[in-house]
């Protein structure tokens, strides 16, 4: 386990970045070019460690896959040119990997098995394990399909109608995925809706999903036809750059083709809400592809606000970096409803207050999210990712707030999400 010294002699950041791929949308372009039939060419692909596991799994179910820096070569052979693998499949620390193939494998008639690291190793399956087992998929695991190990016979599958209690991609994705071979149709109504790549993405390659609200459909049996995919830059990844050219003073950063699907966009929102010197160019804004822009960043003057409901869903994985951010707004902000954090790779709820906290920010967790005020510049100390990518990186750039030294330990683990994170962070420093 690494750790990095932290120590930002210069005041500002400046100039222009991007960002790597897009990772949901890494993840379903190995997926789908996989399921459907003919080649498949992913430009802009996430060389992180997650997304290449998903790479992993699926030439161990017989995929080839040919990858060239960031550019992928997917020959795909349909839903029934999957094979069996003779291995147990390992996902690494992907949560999505894990939950979008259960539902891949649930139609599937052969035999798999599923394991990931420590993390994986506690994260709740049986909301996907349950509405597949429903379709007529076969899976067991530790305490009743609840964790990892988990073993999938797969096979004949009928459509269901799910309402999942809580909104999640991951949980949408996963059963719209094992409705594709289904008799009959699949329906997820949601109670907010989640990230929409899924259904997009369905459409790149020719399907049909039919979209009514927070109801989305599909009917069994479609046959996917291979296509190009551009994934654009994560708007997650380039969420720690935009709250830091928000906070670090005299700094000016722009992000260059950057996602701006609307189900993501909850950061920019907020940012918005709390007075940040933000403005965007946009590219494309095709309804079936993913949109993308340009978005450039200046120091601002923030206040606090209050963050929950139903734009939660649209900003879960910025919410460590918008703790930071609020720590440099004046006044007090306040985030709610945000249970969803207890059960990503940490519980983020406690693990963002803890070690905030340590570098003396005015944090404390309630219930279901956590109340900042302003805390102005940031100490020193010894802080830790716990092995979250999005941690990681949010300390790093708190880390730009301190007047001493901050010691991150774990580093290692921002190289899931962002392998230059570090190297993105020096240029910006030097362009100053």
């Amino acid at each position: 386990m690494g750790t990095q010294a932290l120590k930002y002699n210069q005041n500002s950041l400046n100039g222009e970045i991007v960002v790597p791929g897009d990772k949901s949308i890494s993840h379903r372009s190995v997926m789908f070019g996989a399921i459907a039939e003919g080649q498949t060419t992913v430009t802009g692909f996430l060389l992180g460690e997650d997304c290449l596991s998903t790479v992993s799994c699926f030439r161990q179910l017989g995929i080839e896959i040919e990858l060239d820096k960031d550019k992928l070569l997917i020959h795909g052979k349909g839903f029934k040119g999957l094979k069996e693998p003779n291995e147990v499949l390992n996902v690494g620390n992907s949560g999505t990997t894990i939950r979008l193939l259960m539902g891949i494998l649930a139609g599937r008639p052969f035999h798999s098995t599923l394991i990931g690291d420590e993390s994986i190793g506690k994260r709740p399956m049986t909301r996907v394990t349950n509405p597949l087992s429903q379709m007529g998929a076969r899976i067991d695991g530790r305490q009743n399909g609840e964790y990892t190990p988990l073993s999938i016979r797969g096979g004949e599958t009928k459509g269901i109608t799910y309402h999942p209690p809580v909104a999640s991609a991951q949980v949408k994705s996963s059963i719209l995925l094992a409705g594709l071979q289904a008799e009959g149709t699949t329906t997820v109504i949601e109670p907010e809706k989640s990230r929409d790549h899924t259904e997009r993405m369905i459409r790149q390659f020719g399907g049909k999903v039919e979209e009514d609200g927070l109801r989305v459909s599909v009917i069994g049996g479609q046959t996917l036809k291979g296509t190009t995919i551009h994934v654009p830059g994560d708007i997650s990844s380039a969420a720690f750059f935009l709250v830091a050219g928000a906070i670090v003073p005299n700094s000016c950063i722009t992000l260059k083709n950057v996602g701006l699907n609307p189900t993501r966009t909850g950061i920019i929102d907020v940012m918005q809400e709390m007075g940040a010197d933000l403005t965007i160019d946009v590219k494309s804004e095709d309804p079936n592809v993913e949109p993308v822009g340009d978005i450039t960043i200046k120091t601002s003057n923030l206040k606090g606000t209050t963050i929950g409901g139903d734009i939660i869903p649209r900003l879960i994985d910025e919410i460590p970096i918008i703790a930071l951010l609020a720590t440099q707004a004046q006044g007090e902000t306040v985030i709610q409803d945000a249970h969803e954090l207890k059960v990503k790779e940490t519980n983020r709820i406690d693990t963002v207050v803890n070690e905030l906290s340590k570098l003396g920010a005015k944090i404390s967790a309630t219930e279901d999210g956590m109340i900042i005020q302003s805390s102005g510049t940031l100490s020193g100390g010894t802080v830790s990712s716990h092995g979250d990518h999005r941690i990681g990186m949010m300390l790093a750039i708190a880390a730009l707030l301190s007047d001493q030294e901050v010691f991150l330990e774990d580093k290692e683990a921002i190289s899931v999400s962002y392998p230059q994170f570090f190297e993105h962070l020096n240029q910006l420093l030097i362009n100053e």
